[in-house]
């Protein structure tokens, strides 16, 4: 379980950030308990935000995580690895390929087919076994689009469901790629190139445009 447990270069979980962090709202139960309160602290003070879709490698840092405004999928399964790590719980980063029915059409309109590749979630090993967590929907988001949160109970995986509470078709998972000790970032990174170039590109302009705004006189 060695490598389970160790900081790495993104999950760094023995950064002052994800100690602070972890003092705030882990408690002093089991290891259950513990994780269970992290899961629901991070999937709801980091709001998910697909605008910051990217590959800058800090933006995968557990520790600027915990400290952004928002984050997409992957930066929020590696915070909550670091901060399972914290605690010592043992924690990898996992993968799956998914198509999302729900999906805005203009997400759709920059994806070439209907699979969001690499969509990431945490396993945590607890009370003998390993579960999956998925702590990317923040409760705000769901009940905006009318999706059940996702709970989590430490002792069973915790994905998103198939449905939404109207009955629509929600989040159908196409394959698990597997779950790795640190994040793959080349892996991933080539993996974003080769199926989600477009959304890349147009996600960069717009933070490119956004930025001259500001600093322009």
């Amino acid at each position: 379980m060695d490598d389970t447990l160790r900081p790495t270069r993104f999950i760094d979980a023995d950064s002052p950030a994800v100690r602070g962090f972890v003092a705030a709202h882990a408690g002093d139960g089991d290891d259950v308990s513990k994780a269970v309160s992290l899961y629901y602290a991070l999937r709801d003070t980091i709001p998910y935000d697909m605008r910051t879709f990217g590959l800058d490698p800090d933006q995968f840092v557990a520790s600027h995580v915990l400290q952004a405004s928002g984050a997409f999928c992957v930066p929020k399964a590696v915070a909550l690895a670091a901060l399972a790590r914290a605690v010592g719980i043992p924690s990898r980063v996992g993968f799956a390929n998914v198509r999302n029915h729900l999906a805005s059409p203009r997400l759709l309109a920059l994806m070439d087919d209907d699979i969001f590749y690499w969509h990431a979630y945490t396993s945590l090993f607890l009370d003998g076994k390993w579960v999956k967590a998925t702590p990317a929907f923040d409760i705000a988001l769901c009940r905006k689009h009318g999706v059940t949160p996702l709970d989590f109970d430490g002792r069973e995986d915790s994905i998103f469901q198939p449905y939404d509470q109207a009955g629509r078709p929600h989040m159908e998972y196409v394959d698990f790629i597997g779950a790795f000790d640190d994040l793959p970032l080349e892996s991933f990174a080539d993996a974003m190139r080769t199926h989600h170039r477009r959304m890349l590109d147009f996600l960069d302009a717009e933070r490119a445009s956004r930025r001259h705004a500001t600093t322009s006189p």
